[in-house]
């Protein structure tokens, strides 16, 4: 089991990180919310990993926090949750907004989330109310200086696609229908926007999660 990964960002992009450990070039899945909180290509970063191996495919997922990582470890234990759901889960919603969806009851910002019907939103919270227990002395706000947090007003370096063009594809890639994502981007866009903090305003307006 991979459970930690350090070394240097060589490339970032929503829903992906490329880090460079001792010669080698890791390819780790993301989730969106951990994707807000990496530093700029050439730096060191840590992310805490669950390294999954399937028949078809081996993956590698990294989380900003040990607690995104264990919660993710414990979401993809919920039947007909798999780990491209529970990416999208904690793209969406943070650790601490998901167990505050939890303890609330809260099924509708769930919903809100691709590919979680009212159903598996119900799912989520029966399954999901015992097993935050196992998270106990890990829910604690987030240091800013310990995840490299720059706030909404972040600036990326620019891509090769239009930061527009970004935005939509990373969250149709999430799960959302392209109107959907057009719609979500063409409210918050503004010019000189970086993809960023399009994707980040743009799931704010989309689940206003507290």
């Amino acid at each position: 089991m991979i459970g930690r990964i350090r070394g240097t960002l060589v490339e970032k992009s929503p829903g992906q990180a490329l880090v460079e450990c001792a010669g080698l070039g890791y390819e780790v899945d993301i989730p969106f919310t951990t994707f807000f909180h990496l530093p700029e290509p050439g730096e060191e970063i840590t992310l805490h990993t669950h390294f999954a191996v399937r028949e078809d495919a081996q993956s590698l997922y990294g989380f900003a926090s040990r607690l995104d990582r264990d919660l993710f470890r414990l979401l993809i234990r919920v039947n007909g949750v798999g780990p491209k759901l529970a990416v999208g889960i904690l793209s969406g919603l943070d650790a601490h907004q998901f167990i505050r969806c939890v303890e609330a009851r809260d099924a509708n910002s769930l919903v809100k989330l691709p590919g979680v019907g009212k159903k598996t939103a119900e799912r989520l919270l029966i399954e999901m109310t015992d097993r935050i227990g196992q998270l106990e002395g890990q829910f604690v706000p987030l240091s800013s200086a310990a995840t490299g947090d720059k706030g909404v007003g972040a600036v990326v370096p620019a891509s090769s696609h239009a930061p527009r063009d970004e935005a939509e594809a990373a969250l149709i890639a999430l799960g959302y229908k392209p109107q959907e994502a057009t719609r979500a981007i063409g409210k918050v866009a503004e010019e000189g926007m970086s993809s960023e903090n399009l994707i980040r305003l743009a799931l704010r307006n989309m689940i206003p999660a507290g």
